[in-house]
């Protein structure tokens, strides 16, 4: 099982396209909303409704991804429910990459200081970051820089941030989820 979580555009097409894509993977691939408007309240949800998909399964190595704001969630939610996890250019930081854009961007940083202390260091080994050199939206030097040390790195030099096409990956993201 797949779980994939949109970024901050839940209504863009491109979201189908990564979820057909991610089929040639594993044909079970879950697409799970949440608000994006509301960090605390899309936490909870997005924990509730990922350890519900995760306990329905059958696949012992269930997988997370994310694009953008998809791809921070991602990383914490697979996390806290111990599951692998695929971010692509990850939003790191959305309390001040999307002011003006969230309601209560101060939720985020909140959240971060709730989080587990050094939680990317327990996390090590268990998240691939693929990142676009192509981003028009965020500098991902800094986002590699922030967790090169933790976590596989692989550079993109054609899609931009919202990565349209990821099938260019796929043959990878499977390896990473089927190895154990």
């Amino acid at each position: 099982m797949i779980i994939y979580l949109h970024g901050y555009d839940s209504t863009s097409p491109g979201n189908h396209e990564k979820v057909l894509q991610l089929q040639f993977i594993d044909p079970d691939v879950r697409f799970v909303s949440y608000s994006t408007q509301h960090p605390k309240h899309d936490m909870q949800h997005l924990i509730k409704e990922v350890q519900k998909l995760k306990e329905q399964s059958d696949d012992e190595y269930p997988l997370i991804c994310g694009v953008g704001l998809g791809g921070y969630w991602s990383e914490r939610i697979g996390f806290l429910c111990g599951i692998k996890q695929v971010i692509f250019n990850p939003n790191l930081y959305p309390e001040r990459t999307m002011e003006g854009r969230i309601n209560r961007p101060e939720e985020y940083a909140d959240i971060a200081t709730k989080c587990v202390t050094d939680f990317r260091k327990k996390n090590a080994g268990n998240c691939l970051c693929i990142l676009s050199t192509q981003d028009e939206v965020l500098d991902n030097r800094h986002t590699k820089d922030v967790l090169g040390d933790y976590y596989e790195i692989i550079w993109d030099d054609q899609e931009t941030h919202k990565f349209k096409k990821i099938s260019q990956h796929l043959q990878t993201i499977k390896t990473f989820k089927d190895t154990h």
